[in-house]
């Protein structure tokens, strides 16, 4: 049977591994798609570069419309990543009758719904593993694998520099900045690391497996978004004496009252397995009503590691080349028209419980005025932790550990024990989440 024309829009890291793949494996590939899959177009921007990649028979070019309009090319691969020129070129590929593969997850968060869209007016298949989580295949679990399931709930590690980051100061002490610069130094972080540690790279993800798993439209306007640029190594160390630890999640929930989406520093038990997800990996918790908890493990970047998804998906478009348009499955796991228009929740309204940091004056009285204004607000400590006393009247550091509450609530908390005399201005705030039915600190 006739090769699959490939033309790939990118020959940075992930291009060179997704050739490299290709060709070592390339039997292994044709035994399970049933046909060859030849890359016989790829663009670059430099094309004096040196290149970890056999580029033998494949036209270069710098030019992405010779690879989106040329009629012998069966499947275009976007590795451009961000949004211009990467909008326009996809949407080109699939006017012209093109099957796309895409590693690109600020575009399918931002203009997924319109490329979908485009893609079942004309025929064509959109497949995007390798935008979440590299080489763990969790939006091809979520879509398939437990597509029995009623998803209630997913919990995520899907940054893998702010992982090693938290790694980094819980392990050996150090301060934000000094592991972002180690993160740099190693090459875990871009020189200009803001879409990781400010959470816009995992809230992309997270738009997309929550949208896959709940029957939701792409919403990442609605995702609420905390980075890290505000960790004090003091909290992580203060978890670890509560045993707990703090992990950057994406978290997306089914409630009563609507999806929350939510990516944030979380304190979660020391003993799950989320909490032991360390360095630079990634990790995915889904709950499904039928199957339960299950746990996705594995590299969530690198050249092979994403470049397997890649290759994966190049594999499932090849597959369904000779299928009925409509019985392919869905982009979004549900069919285009029965998606639901559930609505996001505002942050003010989640209920979690709350790790709470505060400065306070040495004296007696301080705690009884703080749990009265908690309590004045039915908000309930189950735990307080004071590290030290100075003897002279000085701030000290207290922690308390609440029950859960709503968002809304604490912060008017937060704004009454900020006004106090006793408290200086700067309340740290860390939201729990329970991951098997306790919080920290609690026992079976």
């Amino acid at each position: 049977m006739k090769p699959v024309s490939v033309g790939l829009l990118g020959l940075g890291t992930v291009g060179c591994g997704t050739l490299n793949v290709l060709a070592r494996n390339a039997d292994e590939i044709r035994r399970r798609a049933g046909r060859s899959i030849e890359v016989r177009r790829a663009v670059a921007r430099d094309l004096k570069r040196r290149r970890a990649a056999d580029l033998s028979g494949i036209a270069l070019s710098d030019n992405p419309d010779d690879v989106v309009n040329d009629a012998g090319i069966d499947v275009v691969v976007e590795l451009f990543g961000g949004l211009d020129p990467a909008h326009g070129l996809i949407l080109r590929a699939i006017d012209n009758g093109k099957h796309v593969v895409t590693a690109n997850k600020a575009l399918i968060a931002d203009y997924g719904q319109e490329i979908f869209e485009a893609a079942q007016r004309r025929g064509v298949m959109v497949a995007f593993e390798a935008a979440v989580a590299g080489g763990i295949p969790i939006v091809k679990a979520v879509r398939e694998g437990l597509s029995g399931n009623r998803i209630d709930r997913l919990v995520g590690i899907i940054n893998g520099t702010t992982n090693f980051i938290l790694t980094q100061i819980r392990d050996k002490q150090r301060s934000f900045a000094d592991a972002l610069a180690e993160a740099q130094l190693l090459g875990y972080a871009e020189a200009d690391p803001a879409f990781d540690v400010n959470g816009i790279d995992a809230a992309h993800k997270l738009t997309i497996i929550a949208a896959t798993a709940f029957g939701i439209p792409l919403q990442f306007g609605n995702v609420h978004i905390e980075g890290l640029a505000d960790m004090d190594s003091r909290d992580v160390l203060y978890a670890g004496e509560l045993d707990c630890r703090i992990k950057h999640l994406a978290i997306a929930k089914r409630t009563r009252g609507g999806i929350e989406l939510r990516v944030h520093p979380t304190l979660i038990r020391g003993d799950s397995m989320l909490a032991n997800v360390e360095g630079v990996m990634n990790a995915v918790m889904v709950d499904g009503d039928a199957a339960g908890p299950t746990l996705y493990y594995g590299a969530g970047a690198g050249a092979e590691p994403t470049a397997s998804a890649v290759v994966a998906d190049l594999i499932d478009v090849v597959r369904a080349l000779t299928s009925d348009p409509e019985n392919r499955v869905p982009h979004l796991a549900f069919q285009p028209g029965a998606l639901s228009d559930v609505p996001v929740l505002d942050i003010g309204d989640v209920v979690t419980a709350y790790y709470l940091r505060l400065q306070v004056k040495d004296e007696p009285g301080v705690l009884a005025a703080i749990t009265r204004v908690l309590g004045d607000l039915n908000i309930s400590i189950e735990a307080v932790m004071q590290k030290e006393t100075s003897g002279d009247g000085k701030p000290v550091p207290l922690v308390l550990m609440t029950y859960p509450v709503r968002e809304r609530d604490m912060n008017e908390a937060v704004d009454r024990i900020r006004a106090l005399d006793s408290v200086d201005d700067k309340v740290v705030r860390i939201r729990v989440e329970p991951l098997h039915g306790e919080a920290c600190g609690e026992r079976a």
